[in-house]
């Protein structure tokens, strides 16, 4: 008796968790990977025409929905068509899994989109419900820990089935991402027609009162929310040990962008899944100045790239991986897109390719040393 196969891909070259089929071919059944096979496949399909087929990519933090919904200082788009605009361009990225960063604070005067959570939390699950989306859509909680209001509003959110990760930010002025407090300013000179230092005199000093006041009872309750829902948590812009030391407490699983070795290193002994920028691995550095990602990969200290701010640069950045890096292969610099960011917050049906893993697969034409996307399947159908 033969299996009925809804599609085959052929004539592809297959990453695999550990290791590539350089001609190879999948069979999906009923949305799942049925078959998998070396040399020329058992029926007619989908020529891949030698082509990567690749786990569709996972994202676990993104903000750029943002720049969606808010595309202009002051305007304000509809954000359900803003969520089905932003999707459309992470599938045609590769990206079939997305944990959506929404902002869990409100501060006057800083970013026009603080305060807007459960907008766009309540029309990413509009548009989801009305199947509008290409990508699965989670939701990533950031809380930005010295602000008054940010655990009631997380409050909000933290109980919907779709909330997969919340992580622990503090941008006061002087510490982790922003040490250099000329950073910072430099960040929000170049913001919406940016800012006077003047008006960021008033911003920032109302930021080191704030973080003094209420921090560390923020701090505590929103550890205490995470762990009640079972959401796993993220350190943000770890930077000494003693921030690696408030993340082994507070039971962290990924600790995302880093800004020190000493940082990178102390995340990694305690086990801490080290999430970092894929812009930072395409550009050559931080944008911020801190550590680079590569030279994180090179000691070993690189686990999940995430595309922050620029979706595409999550694939570019993983193929760029093996040449700068001698020490990682294909494989294992596709898992740092696809199999690793789905174990960090237990999506285990997705990233990789095995048998009965979701069909989740993108095909990539590699041009040069610029990937293109050619097609997009979620659970077995074609979205892109």
């Amino acid at each position: 008796m033969t299996t009925r196969r809804d599609t085959v891909i052929g004539n592809a070259r297959i990453v695999l968790a550990e290791r590539v089929i350089e001609h190879g071919w999948i069979a999906l059944v009923a949305g799942r990977i049925a078959e998998i096979g070396e040399g020329k496949a058992p029926e007619a399909g989908v020529d891949a025409a030698g082509d990567l087929i690749m786990p569709g990519l996972i994202e676990l933090h993104t903000d750029h929905l943002e720049a969606h919904y808010v595309p202009r200082p002051k305007v304000f788009w509809n954000p359900v068509a803003a969520v089905i605009s932003y999707d459309g361009q992470l599938a045609t990225s590769g990206i079939t899994t997305v944990l959506d960063s929404l902002r869990v604070w409100r501060e006057d005067g800083a970013e026009e989109v603080d305060g807007r959570a459960v907008v766009l939390a309540e029309a990413i699950a509009s548009a989801r419900e009305a199947s509008l989306l290409r990508a699965d859509h989670f939701l990533h909680l950031r809380c930005e820990i010295p602000m008054p209001s940010v655990v009631e509003e997380a409050k909000e959110l933290v109980g919907r089935p779709e909330v997969r990760l919340m992580s622990l930010m503090d941008h006061t002025p002087g510490q982790r991402q922003f040490r250099d407090e000329a950073k910072l300013r430099d960040y929000y000179r170049g913001k919406g027609g940016g800012k006077t230092d003047a008006e960021l005199d008033v911003l920032f000093e109302r930021r080191l009162a704030y973080q003094k006041a209420y921090a560390a009872d923020n701090m505590r309750s929103i550890v205490a929310l995470a762990h009640q829902y079972a959401v796993p948590l993220a350190s943000h812009d770890d930077t000494t040990a003693e921030n690696v030391a408030d993340a082994v407490r507070d039971h962290v699983a990924v600790g995302e962008f880093p800004t020190t070795m000493e940082a990178a290193r102390g995340l990694h002994e305690a086990g801490i899944g080290i999430l970092m920028g894929a812009p930072n691995v395409v550009r050559g550095g931080s944008h911020s100045g801190n550590i680079a990602a590569v030279d994180l990969a090179c000691e070993g200290l690189l686990d999940i790239l995430s595309s922050d701010y620029i979706p595409s640069s999550l694939l570019m950045a993983a193929l760029q991986l093996p040449r700068r890096v001698p020490t990682i292969d294909l494989a294992s610099a596709v898992r740092t897109v696809t199999k690793a960011p789905a174990e960090a917050v237990r999506l285990t049906d997705r990233g990789e390719i095995a048998r009965g893993k979701r069909a989740d697969l993108i095909r990539v034409h590699v041009a040069g040393e610029v990937p293109v996307v050619r097609s997009v399947w979620r659970e077995g159908d074609r979205v892109a």
